[in-house]
This record gives structure tokens, C-alpha cells and sequence, in this order.
């Protein structure tokens, strides 16, 4: 019973109230988003989830497992939305594509319900076979997802003499034939493999550019002088044609109220007035069943309007006008007249043509529509070699279909939305702007490590087609995982084991992989010191690592909502190369670590059995514990994040791995203290941003705690005269910002003042030690707050 018990408690680890809590956020972005796109986006949303919650309750997903869903092997490409949740769905599954009924009409075959099972079988085929061998001959093929490679694997084994491989392969996957795409998409173009690398494909782009809809307040100011002010000016004509004498108009008698001087209107109407009035007339009501977006016209207070309703009236009979009326009227041109002067005269024309000119200008949507069609002319599922030819001025041709003047310049918004495709180096995407953090340098660095990591494999052939498998193994999203187990890695897939044996260890390719790494490590860090390197930018790390040979325990971030009480082994090891590192410096001292007592605990085991369920006892994550003052238990996302936090502070969350076995300090020495610098700046400004939220504002807090921890391990490295120098700048800063947020940070800039003095933080009440979790009021927050207590995953 104790045995069921511990199982039925595994299988509710994973609280599908998560589920519940993404269904209700995505439904009210359905229902009140006013963009009908990100509606339509949350309602994909909703189903998606409905399906995660679902699985979890009825058990056919098993939330936390390597495999999660049933009779789905552990290489097979899941559907996986935030948080690691499997739907159920398949990737290479699901409902037949184009590519797949072109090919079905091709062939003329009829496979109604088993189409996916008939184009399987037939790519086994000798005419599939020969198929599959011209797309590798000629590289043009594309692969979405890792299965779509199976058989392109299938069909070079055979090609080159090894059908047994081949074989064995086929038996692998056949039992999955019916639910999954094994073949490629047929590919215009073969693919490019270099050291260059682009963010996002044409195609993408375009949809990007075709977001931007256009600006209804810009258009509705041109509606206004396009087409109602001539109206208007028209109408003010109309009654000043009946004005005896001066038109009226409003004069100042210095500090006295003014008046309004000149002739009355409606004191004659000329021939054919009436006509013109009621032509006038119906020219308004025939645009503005065309031109609604401005509102102006129509207001009850806008001189316009009342205009053209005594416009009506004197149309209709003009003796029915009152002396009020008639007083009203001629105060409304009066107002007209002092503001712009009479409309055929030099000033009112010269005041029209700057507003026209104003808003002469293409918008933002026009140009766009220009973009994208330059864009059009170009392959879509690839990057773009050059942009001169997408930002270049506009031709004759373009102006003339699109209404966009030539002398138009292209926004640098634009611009930057077009250099999303630009093919270039890693180096000058970050220069540009285009990579913007290690998220996004993660997404393009599989396009330079699919070809390091086929660059093992002597047959260009064979090569081309593992970097193409490589690139979409990446594009996998990670499982939420529990039990201390890892993620799929690409050697499980059948068919990249089916043709690992054909990688030869190669000492320059070696070589290269080490200075890929040491190059993307150096690049990460200068360009976002302040950060630490995201999860998936690991797993491109330890792919370079893998083929460097290098040993280094990489340690992910772990959700503090998911967190079970225990670190893995290269948690450990992690720690200890950081000791040895930074014993007996600034960074020992700020966080008050004994890395003696680091250098003594033994390596938990990398996972534990399956059968047993209950946390072990483990050192390292009781040190964690102690020094975050709190104990594991129960499903308190605060004490999880404290603990969490202290073996960040430990391992230094892999700078300490990467320089010391990169020996990065070779070329970073002379960069420390302005990396420094950095991440103390960055820290004033999302300290002093404004946050809509409380859940912003406690996100902020661990974010600025992590890059002061990333400041204050830079500092270490640094002699005592640098690490004074920096505190000298930094007080100077501090003095630069907000006097309210000066005297709430001045305790963190005290404490480690302390430490590089070498005094105890604790011992001292002038100093804080900054930390991004905490129970009770965080002191960084300020006495007017209140508790930052907070029940929830930050």
C-alpha cells in the first residue's frame, strides 16, 4: 500500500492547476486583446492547453517523465508549450501538408486515411529510394523536425553498401509509419552551411512587416487636411459671399475682452449661391460615406459642423434664420478669419500647404507595403545575402503603385524589422541590434554548430544531411522534467545513431569546436554581461563542449516552481571549480561562503531509480538551504527560489566552469572592469523602471540580484586598486541616479565596500547583501511596499 501510495503521489507532482491558470490568461487575451491576431493566437492557445489538462488528469500524459506520452518513444518530436508541458500532439504528426498531397496526386495514388503510411512505404520503394537519393545529391531538402530525416539516413546507408544498418533502421520506425513524416520537404534551393547565420527566414519577415497595420490617428489627420479642409474652406466662402461690407473678424482690445468686427452674413445671396451651397452639401455627405476616420466634422462644438446645418437652413429658407442665428454664424467666421484669414487669402493657403505638408510623408504601413514586396522577390525560406536592395530609396515604378513619393525615406523601424533576415556573422547581428540577448543568440547558434558537429563526417553528402538533422533536433523544446532525468539528446534518435559510427575523431575539428566555444562564451559575455547564459544557449555550450572534449559541468536554471530539493552531481562539481577559482577573494568574502567546506562534499549520484520515489539526503542542497536560512519541504515557490539562488551564488551559475577551463581571463582581463561597469548600470536602470505589476516588480528584483552577482564575480578577478577604482566609479554613479532609489541601493553598494575591505556584511549594519529572494519585505523595495511575500513561481 505504502509503495501505492508513494506512485499515485508521483503521478499528482505536476499540479495541473497550471494548466487551468494558462486556460483563463489565454482566454481573457481572446476575448478583451484588441489586436484580432493575438486573439486568434490566445484561442490557439486555449486548445493547446485544454489539451495539456486534459492528458495530465486523465493520465495519457505523464507530466515530468522523459516519455510523457504514452506508446511514444523518447526520440519521437512532442508538441510542447511554456513550462515544458507535452499536448499530446505529435510534430511530425498531425494532419497531411502540401507538400504531402502534392506528392499524392504526383504519384496518382489514392490513400484516403492512410496517406501517411502509403508515402512512408513508398519512399522504401525503389522509385522512393531513387527520389530520396537525387534530393541528396542535389541538397534540396528541407528538414522541419528531426524525423524528416529518417529516411533521407535510410537512403544513403543503402546507397553506400550498408543496407543491414538500414534495415535495423526500418525496423526502428516502421511501427510509427501511419502517425509520422520519415521524408523530407522538397526544398527550391539546396541549403547553405557557413559561418554566417540569419535570425529569422524571408518569409518570416514579410509576415512581420504585414503585422504592422496602418497608424488611424495618422490617417485620420489626413483625412482632416486632404479632405475636410477644403470643405471647410469651402463652406466659410459660401457665407462670406453673404457678408455686407468687411468679413468679420475677431480683434483684441489689449487687456479687454474681444469682439468681433467686420459686415454681417446672410445680408445677400449671390446668383446660383443656393446651388453651390447644396452642391457643397452634397459633396460632404458623398466622402463621408468614404472617408469615416475622422470625427472631427461631425462634432456638435466643431465650427464645421454647425456651418453646414445653418448651410441647410438657408438652403431651405434662409428668413428663418433668427438674429442669434445669424449673430452665431458670424461669430463662427469670425473665428475662422482671425485663425487662417480669409481661405483664398496668402495666409490661409500658406497655413494649408504646411499642413499638407506635414502630412506628405509616407506612413509607416506604406512603406512597408513597399518592403514586403521587395522582400517577395526573393527565396522565402532563407535568409537575405545583402539589405542595400531592400532599404534602397524608392524607385518611380514603386511610387507609382504604392502612392509612396520617391523622396520617402525608409523608418529604422523598418529597417530593423528587415535586417531580422540579413545573413551575416554572429558578431555583427549583435552590432546591428538584431541578437538582443543569449535567448536569441541560442535560436541562431545551431546553424554554426550543425556544421561543427558534422564536421567529423568525411562525406559531404552525409555531412550536409546531419547538420539539416542537427538544426531541427535543436528547434525541439525542452520537457519539464523531474527525477534529476535529462533531455532527449540527439544520439538517441535512430537515425543519427545509424550513422554515428561514420564520424571520425578528428584533432582539427577538435580544435575548431574549442575556439567556436571560447569565441560564442567571450561574445555572450561582453555583449550581455549582466545576464546569465539562458538554458537553451547551454545546450548549444555543451554541444561545442562534447566535440572540444572538453569536461564542463554545465548547470541549468531551474524553475523554482518545478524544484525538488536536490542538484545533480555537476551541481557539485560546479561548485567546486568555482572554489577553486575564487577562494579567498572578494567574491568568497560578499557572500560570506566557506569554499573550504565546498572542496569537502562528496558527489550525489547523477538521478535516482526510478522505484524510488523519496528525496535523498544530499549535501550540497542542505548547504544550499542553510545559507538561504530555510528548509526544503512542501511546495513554497519562495523557499525554493532562496535555495535555488544560494547555488547560483556557489557555482556562480557556470561563469567560474567557463573561465577557468576556457581561460577566458587571456582575453577578458582588460574587459572585466567595464563589464562591471555594465551590469552596475544596467542594474540602476531596471531598478528605477516603472512595473505594471507586482510579479514585474519581484522578476526585476531577481534579474538586478543576478546581475549584481555576475558584477561582483567580474570584480574578483580583478587586483585590489581595480576593485577600489570601480568603487570609486560606482559611488559617483549611484550619486548620478533618482535620490530616492540612491538611499535604497546605497546598502548594497555599503556591503560590498565592506567586503572589499574584508570585513564581515553581517557583523556591520551599514551594509546589505543584495539577494533577489527573500521571505518578508525585501529591503531593496523600500518601508511604503509592504510585504513582498509572494506564494507564486517569480
Amino acid at each position: 500500500m505504502d509503495e501505492d501510495r508513494d506512485i499515485e503521489a508521483e503521478a499528482f507532482r505536476v499540479n495541473p492547476g497550471y494548466a487551468l491558470g494558462r486556460i483563463a490568461k489565454a482566454l481573457m487575451t481572446s476575448a478583451e486583446h484588441p489586436d484580432h491576431e493575438t486573439r486568434e493566437r490566445a484561442r490557439q492557445k486555449v486548445s493547446k492547453w485544454l489539451q495539456v489538462f486534459e492528458g495530465v488528469v486523465n493520465g495519457d500524459i505523464a507530466a515530468g517523465s522523459r516519455t510523457p506520452v504514452a506508446d511514444v518513444p523518447e526520440w519521437a518530436t512532442l508538441e510542447v508549450v511554456t513550462g515544458g508541458f507535452a499536448t499530446g500532439e505529435l510534430l511530425a504528426g498531425g494532419d497531411i501538408l502540401d507538400h504531402e498531397r502534392s506528392l499524392l496526386a504526383e504519384l496518382s495514388i489514392s490513400a484516403r486515411g492512410s496517406e501517411r503510411q502509403t508515402l512512408n512505404a513508398y519512399f522504401v520503394t525503389e522509385d522512393g529510394m531513387s527520389r530520396l537519393r537525387d534530393q541528396l545529391a542535389s541538397g534540396r531538402y528541407d528538414i522541419q523536425v528531426p524525423e524528416e530525416g529518417a529516411l533521407l539516413v535510410a537512403a544513403w546507408l543503402v546507397n553506400n553498401g550498408h543496407a543491414e544498418i538500414a534495415r535495423g533502421l526500418l525496423e526502428q520506425i516502421g511501427a510509427f509509419f501511419g502517425r509520422l513524416r520519415f521524408y523530407p520537404i522538397p526544398a527550391a534551393e539546396p541549403r547553405r552551411f557557413s559561418s554566417r547565420v540569419f535570425l529569422q527566414n524571408v518569409s518570416t519577415t514579410i509576415d512581420d512587416l504585414n503585422s504592422i497595420s496602418p497608424n488611424r490617428q495618422i490617417l485620420a489627420q489626413k483625412e482632416a487636411i486632404e479632405v475636410w479642409a477644403p470643405l471647410y474652406d469651402k463652406t466659410v466662402n459660401l457665407f462670406l459671399e453673404t457678408v455686407e461690407g468687411e468679413p468679420p473678424v475677431i480683434v483684441s482690445n489689449g487687456d479687454a475682452e474681444s469682439e468681433v468686427k467686420g459686415g454681417r452674413p446672410c445680408s445677400h445671396y449671390p446668383n446660383e449661391w443656393a446651388v453651390r451651397a447644396q452642391s457643397t452639401l452634397d459633396e460632404y455627405a458623398t466622402k463621408r460615406k468614404v472617408h469615416t476616420l475622422c470625427g472631427k466634422p461631425d462634432r456638435k462644438k466643431e465650427n464645421f459642423r454647425q456651418l453646414r446645418l445653418y448651410l441647410a437652413r438657408c438652403i431651405d429658407d434662409a428668413r428663418s434664420l433668427s438674429d442669434v442665428d445669424v449673430n452665431r454664424i458670424r461669430l463662427l467666421l469670425a473665428r475662422s478669419v482671425y485663425r487662417r484669414g480669409v481661405p483664398e487669402s496668402d495666409r490661409c493657403k500658406g497655413i494649408r500647404a504646411r499642413q499638407s505638408e506635414q502630412i506628405r510623408g509616407a506612413t509607416h504601413y506604406e512603406v512597408s507595403r513597399v518592403i514586403v514586396s521587395r522582400l517577395e522577390q526573393h527565396p522565402l525560406d532563407v535568409g537575405l545575402d545583402e539589405l542595400d536592395s531592400i532599404v534602397r530609396p524608392i524607385t518611380i515604378e514603386e511610387s507609382e503603385r504604392f502612392g509612396v513619393e520617391t523622396t520617402a525615406t525608409i523608418p529604422p523601424s523598418i529597417q530593423h524589422k528587415a535586417q531580422r533576415c540579413l545573413i551575416e556573422t554572429v558578431d555583427e547581428l549583435i552590432e546591428r541590434g538584431v541578437i538582443t540577448s543569449g535567448d536569441t543568440l541560442a535560436r541562431v547558434l545551431p546553424q554554426i554548430t550543425s556544421e561543427l558537429r558534422a564536421a567529423g563526417i568525411t562525406d559531404p553528402i552525409l555531412r550536409q544531411l546531419y547538420a539539416s538533422i542537427y538544426r531541427a533536433f535543436r528547434r525541439r523544446r525542452s520537457l519539464l522534467l523531474m527525477n534529476l532525468e535529462s533531455q532527449v539528446k540527439i544520439e538517441e534518435l535512430p537515425w543519427v545513431a545509424a550513422i554515428d559510427g561514420f564520424r571520425r575523431e578528428d584533432l582539427s575539428a577538435q580544435a575548431l569546436a574549442r575556439e567556436t566555444l571560447r569565441e560564442i562564451v567571450t561574445l555572450t559575455l561582453t555583449s550581455f554581461p549582466h545576464a546569465i547564459i539562458p538554458n537553451k544557449l547551454l545546450q548549444e555550450l555543451r554541444a561545442l563542449a562534447k566535440d572540444s572534449e572538453l569536461d564542463l559541468p554545465l548547470v541549468d536554471e531551474i524553475a523554482a516552481d518545478i524544484f525538488q530539493g536536490q542538484f545533480s552531481a555537476k551541481y557539485v562539481r560546479a561548485a567546486k571549480r568555482a572554489a577553486s577559482l575564487l577562494e579567498g577573494g572578494l567574491y568568497e568574502a560578499y557572500y560570506g561562503i566557506e569554499y573550504a567546506t565546498i572542496h569537502k562534499i562528496a558527489e550525489p549520484p547523477e538521478r535516482q531509480s526510478s522505484w524510488f520515489r523519496r528525496p535523498i539526503s544530499n549535501r550540497f542542497a542542505e548547504l544550499c538551504s542553510s545559507r538561504a536560512g530555510v528548509r526544503y519541504g512542501g511546495w513554497d515557490v519562495v523557499t525554493h527560489g532562496m535555495i535555488i539562488e544560494q547555488q547560483q551564488i556557489l557555482t556562480t551559475q557556470n561563469l567560474a566552469v567557463l573561465f577557468a577551463a576556457l581561460d577566458l581571463r587571456r582575453d577578458l582581463d582588460s574587459h572585466l572592469p567595464l563589464l562591471a561597469q555594465h551590469c552596475f548600470r544596467w542594474i540602476c536602470d531596471r531598478q528605477q523602471a516603472n512595473s505594471p505589476t507586482w510579479h514585474g516588480l519581484l522578476i526585476m528584483l531577481k534579474n538586478t540580484a543576478y546581475a549584481w552577482r555576475q558584477m561582483i564575480f567580474y570584480l574578483a578577478l580583478l587586483p585590489d586598486d581595480q576593485i577600489q577604482e570601480f568603487l570609486v566609479w560606482a559611488d559617483e554613479e549611484l550619486r548620478l541616479q533618482q535620490p530616492d532609489f540612491q538611499s535604497r541601493f546605497r546598502p548594497a553598494l555599503d556591503g560590498l565596500r565592506l567586503a572589499a575591505e574584508g570585513k564581515s556584511i553581517d557583523d556591520q549594519e551599514c551594509g546589505c547583501r543584495f539577494l533577489g529572494w527573500a521571505k518578508g519585505r525585501q529591503w531593496l523595495l523600500g518601508p511604503d511596499l509592504g510585504s513582498q511575500h509572494f506564494n507564486g513561481d517569480i
